[in-house]
């Protein structure tokens, strides 16, 4: 599954590590998402959705 996560965060010039605390989760965790090596689950897609005030569909794109 592709998504926007790299773009979205640098347009708020966030590191990994910033996205990684707000979500809860480990950097790895976000890194593994940006380069589509892990798929979310529906609660942290919501959670990504929220930190980004965005629709899960915005974010995450289907292949």
């Amino acid at each position: 599954m592709n998504n926007r996560l790299k773009v979205l965060r640098a347009e708020r010039n966030w590191s990994q590590a910033e996205l990684a605390e707000r979500l809860g989760v480990s950097r790895q965790t976000v890194n593994a998402l940006e380069t589509g090596r892990y798929d979310p689950s529906l609660p942290l897609a919501f959670k990504i959705a929220r930190v980004f005030d965005q629709a899960i569909e915005a974010i995450f794109l289907e292949d």
